[in-house]
């Protein structure tokens, strides 16, 4: 297999999580993943656009897909890792950037957004 980009683009809104999430599971499973990883995978990047949604004031979510031999690497733009505290939504925000730490291989937080690594086993 290829090196191949995919890249996803919606307006800020809840509405397009569940695009998100399928676009990813096809994704994800022309990968050969298991099931278990192909759920994991999914929740991690519906948290990370729940992040956008909830923290940032963009107009839209940006999802690259970087796709390879052994590994699946998801960005996701304007991402937060540091939740101001007192902010109306700081507890959901936290609880989902544990769940994306603890669920996926690597993770990586910059200025940009938040890269996710999960490699095929």
């Amino acid at each position: 297999m290829q090196n191949d980009s995919i890249y996803l683009n919606i307006p800020r809104k809840a509405d397009y999580i569940s695009l998100v999430r399928l676009t990813t599971s096809a994704i994800a499973h022309n990968l050969r993943f298991s099931i278990d990883d192909i759920e994991d995978i999914k929740v991690c990047v519906a948290e990370s656009c729940v992040n956008v949604l909830n923290l940032s004031d963009v107009e839209q979510i940006t999802i690259t897909f970087d796709v390879s031999e052994d590994k699946v690497t998801i960005k996701v733009a304007d991402v937060i890792e540091n939740i101001p505290e007192g902010t109306n939504k700081a507890k959901e925000g936290e609880l989902g950037l544990l769940i994306i730490k603890s669920l996926m291989d690597e993770v990586e937080f910059s200025d940009t957004g938040i890269e996710m690594i999960k490699y095929i086993e």
